[in-house]
This record gives C-alpha cells, structure tokens and sequence, in this order.
C-alpha cells in the first residue's frame, strides 16, 4: 500500500499531489473561514463618511468660513476626492491580500488532507484479476462499504498494544455498511470474526498464494489483506463490495477525541487489565484511550465473548454518529476539520474513496439520514457444529439479511429478545418492491417482515 505519490505511506505526512486546483469548494471544505470581499470596502467608506455624506469633516480646517475656496459644503468631497480614492485603493488591495490568504490557507489545508488518505492499489489489482467470480450489483446507486478495524500494531502509537509475529496482523472488526440508494438509511452489518468460511486463493505479501480453505473469517485479512477479505465477503453473502476502508488502533482513538469523546453509562464498573481499562460505574465521556479499551475488551465484560463485544461495538459507534449529527460537526468547519484531519490520516482505502472530495461527496451524501435510520446488526449465526468456541451462519436468516441488502430492500431492526419466532414479524406485511407491489405468499397472503436483532444511532448508549 502507498500514498499518492507511490512511496510508503507516511501516517502524519502530507502528500498533496492529488488535490485538485479547480474545486471550488476547496477552502470551504478544509475548514478555513469564509471571507467577505464585499464587508471591507464598506467599512472604509463609512468610517470616512460624515453624516452629510462627505468625508467626515466640518470644513474648518481649512481655514475661516470667509476663504474663497476654504472646506465649506460644496467645495470639500471635490477638493478631497483624490484622498477618498487614495483610501478606497488600499481598502480594495487590503480585501484582496485577506481573500487571497483565505484561499491559499484553504487550498494548503485541502492537500495536507487530501495527501494524508493512503490508497490500497495492490487489493484493486488483485481484485480485477478475479472479476468474473464477484457478484453483479444489482441497485447501481446504493452503496456497499467494506469497513476493516485492523489490529497491527505496526506504525506510531499502535506498538503499545503489541507486536505483530509472522504476519499475525488480523482484522479485529469488520463491518459491512449498507448505504441506500435514496440515501435514507444505512445498514452496518458486523461479520463475526470466529465465523467460519470458505476462504479463496488469496495472494499474499510475498506473492505466493494460500489454498481456498475453511478457516475463521479474520483469518482472510491475514492471509491477503483487504482484497481477500472483499473476496470471502462476497463469496457468502453474494453482496458486491463496493469500497473499502482499513482503520488502525490510532486512527479511531484520533476519531474519538476529534468530537470531543463519546458518553457512555455503565451499569457496573469495569477493571481489565488485558484492554488496561478500568471505569467505574455510571454516566461517564470516553476519550481515545478509554474509547478503544472500551471497544476491545472482551474478557472481564459480560460473558467474555466475542458477541457481546461486537454489540457493544455497535452501540458505541452508534453513539459517536448521533454526536457528530447532533453537535453539527458536518455543517461546521471549524469542527469538520479536527475529524477529517484525524480520519485521512489513519485510513486506507480503495482509488474510489482516496481522495478529499470522494470522501466528502460521500458523507454529504448520508448527513441527513435521520439517527433512528442508522441501523447496527450482526450477521444471524450460532455455535458452529464442529467446534462452540467457532460461529456459522444461521439459515434461512442469513439468506434473507444478504437478500435484502443485496436488492437494496428496507431492513427491520428490533432489539434483542423482541424478534418474533423465525426472525419474522408476522402481524405486517413486507415493504412494496419498486413498482409498489407487496410479495406474497402461495396463499396470496402478504409475505411477513423479516426482523434481526440490532439497534440503531438515536437509542445512543444512555436511554
């Protein structure tokens, strides 16, 4: 993987290369503060003008009233007109030194930004290579974002946690994100990391290949990066991946602390050691060390599974896109930037999403889908048969989740303990399709909703 210029990416280190000079919302979208060219030539006109319209003085000082051609009325804004011009010319070029040193901020902040992002160019080449065997999307404007939280402990503030051994970097959590194509809702599926799979032929690092296998599904992102972990996602859900995003462990506490922490409530405190997190109980904000401690602890928390911790995975990040929305960060600049500068700087992405603009045209695109609409669900599974410590998929629920979001068809979330027998509503029928008719069944009777367990943005973490 490497940044734009084709070197090794460098987290803190901008590029700039990519940026581009025509955008005009370039300053905007970097966070520097509109100015108004019109407000300066306005201010030196009135701070001259008296209240007769004339320069601001009453006559006299050009000597008595008697003087032929001495400053009363009609003679003064003759007399003076090349002074007023004098001023008018500087406040004009004093306007034009403060808009040009406006925009050239803006235009600095727009690459140093913009060169942050690193692209991931070797999982497009592995992923063309394998083309014909990837599904077709079948809703051209929605979108489907392979979202991968990386636990290496490779690069600055990540070697904390450990170190990396023969390759063991994994993918500590990986999340499917669903975004409509009406932009009214998105869908963020998490995919267990002990769910075993069908892993395919992955290229790896040195150029060898692994042999398609039934492994736990992190270990894709181990054996080929992204474009393997792509590859197996699509293999069982039958959902084409659109784009993907890598984050390290630096990237999200940075994300945490640019909104200035995530509140959470505890019913009990919490001391582990191996997440080194101790809280008490209650109402409390989390800031980035805390806030990633608090995501990856799975031992002393609850029953020490890996269910658990996805959901309060889930419910955190639900909390975090419900205080971005809530604070208007997306709508202020000043506290836009902090969350972009943190974001670019710790993620990898594919050439679709690796630039500024990509990125903001993307989250402009969702900032109106209303909290209650960003749904958190894990993907339905159960004890796998061969081993309990391992997960496998739960069917005929699974089909239907990946159906559903595959044919871009509206998904019912409830929380846990409220899903009806067989993960179907049976009191409401299912939504219309696109040309307003609603499934039924071999009776005519109209086809149940499907509901999955999850939650969404508005619940937050305190209700």
């Amino acid at each position: 993987m490497t940044d734009k210029a084709g070197t090794p990416a460098e987290p803190d280190g901008p590029t700039g290369d990519e940026a581009e000079p025509s955008d005009p919302g370039a300053a905007t979208d970097a966070g520097a503060e509109p100015v108004a060219g019109s407000g300066a030539d306005a201010h030196v006109t009135d701070a001259d003008a008296g209240p007769d319209g004339t320069d601001g003085t009453d006559g006299t000082d050009a000597g008595s009233g008697s003087g032929s051609g001495s400053g009363k009325g009609g003679d003064g804004p003759a007399a003076d007109s090349p002074h007023r011009r004098h001023w008018l010319r500087w406040a004009a070029l004093g306007t034009s030194v403060v808009v040009l040193a406006a925009a050239g901020a803006g235009w600095w902040l727009y690459r140093k930004l913009d060169g942050n992002i690193t692209t991931d160019t070797s999982a497009a080449a592995e992923l063309r290579a394998y083309e014909r065997e990837r599904p077709t999307a079948l809703v051209t404007d929605a979108q489907n974002i392979l979202l991968l939280g990386s636990d290496t402990r490779e690069g600055e503030g990540n070697d904390t946690y450990g170190k990396d051994e023969n390759g063991s970097q994994r993918s500590d959590t990986t999340i499917l994100l669903h975004i409509a194509a009406d932009r009214q809702s998105a869908t963020a599926m998490s995919i267990p990391r002990d769910l075993m799979v069908t892993i395919p032929s992955c290229r790896k690092a040195d150029g060898t290949r692994t042999r398609e296998k039934i492994a736990q599904f992190n270990w894709a992102y181990q054996f080929g990066g992204a474009a393997c972990t792509i590859r197996t996602v699509e293999k069982f859900t039958g959902i084409r991946v659109d784009h993907h995003m890598v984050i390290d462990f630096r990237g999200f506490k940075d994300m945490v602390d640019a909104v200035d922490g995530v509140e959470i409530c505890l019913t009990q405190p919490i001391d582990d050691k191996a997440a080194r997190l101790r809280l008490p109980a209650g109402r409390q904000t989390l800031h980035g060390e805390e806030a990633l401690g608090f995501v990856r602890a799975r031992k002393t928390l609850g029953n020490g599974s890996d269910t658990e911790r996805m959901e309060r995975q889930q419910q955190f990040l639900g909390a975090l896109v419900k205080k971005v929305q809530s604070n208007g960060v997306l709508l202020n600049p000043t506290r836009l930037y902090p969350v972009l500068d943190a974001a670019t700087k710790s993620i990898t992405t594919d050439a679709g999403l690796d630039s500024l603009k990509d990125l903001y045209d993307l989250t402009r695109s969702i900032r109106n889908v209303p909290t209650e609409k960003v749904q958190f669900l894990t993907v339905p599974r159960q004890p796998y048969h061969l081993n309990p410590n391992r997960d496998e998929l739960v069917e005929p629920e699974a089909g239907e989740l990946f159906e559903r979001l595959r044919e871009d068809v509206e998904v019912t979330v409830v929380p846990e303990g409220e899903r009806t027998e067989g993960g179907a509503d049976r009191s409401t029928p299912g939504p219309a399709d696109r040309d307003g008719k609603v499934a039924e069944d071999k009776a005519g009777d109209p086809t149940p909703t499907p509901t999955f367990s999850g939650t969404n943005a508005a619940e937050g973490m305190c209700e």
